[in-house]
């Protein structure tokens, strides 16, 4: 009887190695270009649409934030005026700390646009833009389209509900000015430190997860740090142009795929410890992201193995 049980485990490791290399692969990750309504941003004051600038432009600020917004009629009032209260102090005590705020709209079925655009009519659109998405893209579309229209020398993603303190900022700043090579570095807001506090108020099963993922993580992507899912990241222009326009993946995982890009480019990838607390409402179901996430990691490793997606380019 065991060795029968056995002969089955045995014939069924390889069908079962063959059905997750199936699903990998068959998993679509097809990017819909960028549409002309999604080039433009509206003027909530003069009702008039004006083009984004592109990423490969010089910048003039210095420093573009990117905000991806899904259903956040609720939350994101909080966020921004937590980030206002941050980058109004700062440029009143140093006017060459110039900046902007990029809201993007994910395809959100509520009225996120609507309050998004009282910001820009508030600050004035060149303060506070909003790029409403035609459909929703994921999280990482959205980042991605903010990134690519911003105007920023320094890029920062920071999630709409708020969760990580803006005030924050200087020190991924610091970070990058200290370790930047060639123009490039990555700087990701890191929730390390917080990991034995969160495990002892997760259950054992979400807690199992963690681990799981990070292991996975590192098995497959990123080595060089620990928190690659932190709403809290920092790019210098040239990493962003580099990272960005290379990347694939437009839901949760993209925070792996753009830090295994970064890696194999040998930008610098640094962790900076950040204040960060759990918000309510959010639309993540810890188990699906998961598992989801879990399928798309390994798909991005197959890809990139099997030479489906590249990293380098012929003119790199």
């Amino acid at each position: 009887m065991i060795e029968q049980l056995g002969l089955i485990f045995i014939t069924l490791i390889p069908i079962g190695l063959v059905v997750l290399f199936s699903i990998c692969l068959l998993r679509s990750f097809k990017m819909a270009p960028r549409s002309e309504n999604e080039k433009h941003y509206q003027d909530p004051m003069t009702k008039s649409r004006k083009p984004f600038p592109s990423l490969k432009d010089t910048h003039s600020k210095y420093l573009s934030v990117i905000i991806p917004a899904y259903k956040e009629v609720d939350r994101l009032p909080v966020m921004i005026r937590d980030t206002m209260n941050y980058i109004e102090q700062r440029q009143t005590n140093d006017a060459s700390f110039t900046y902007e705020l990029i809201i993007v709209d994910d395809g959100s079925p509520d009225k996120t646009s609507e309050v998004a655009l009282t910001y820009s009519a508030q600050y004035g659109t060149d303060i506070v833009r909003v790029l409403t998405l035609d459909a929703n893209r994921g999280k990482g579309g959205a980042v991605r389209m903010g990134v690519l229209s911003a105007r920023g020398q320094w890029i920062l993603f920071a999630d709409a509900d708020g969760a990580t303190q803006f005030s924050d900022f200087p020190k991924l700043e610091k970070s990058g000015q200290a370790a930047m090579k060639n123009n490039d570095v990555v700087v990701c807001g890191s929730r390390r430190h917080l990991e034995t506090e969160s495990v002892a108020k997760r259950s054992a099963f979400r807690t199992l997860l963690m681990y799981v993922f990070h292991f996975e993580v590192w098995l497959f992507a990123v080595k060089s740090i620990r928190d690659t899912q932190c709403g809290f990241k920092l790019f210098s222009r040239q990493a962003a142009e580099k990272i960005f326009t290379r990347m694939h993946v437009e839901r949760w995982a993209f925070d792996v795929e753009l830090l295994y890009i970064a890696e194999k480019l040998n930008i610098p990838i640094l962790e900076a410890d950040v204040n960060w607390q759990e918000i309510p409402g959010s639309k993540l179901d810890p188990f699906a992201a998961s598992l989801q996430m879990g399928i798309d990691i390994l798909a991005i490793w197959f890809r990139y193995i099997l030479g489906i997606w590249t990293v380098h380019r012929k003119n790199d």
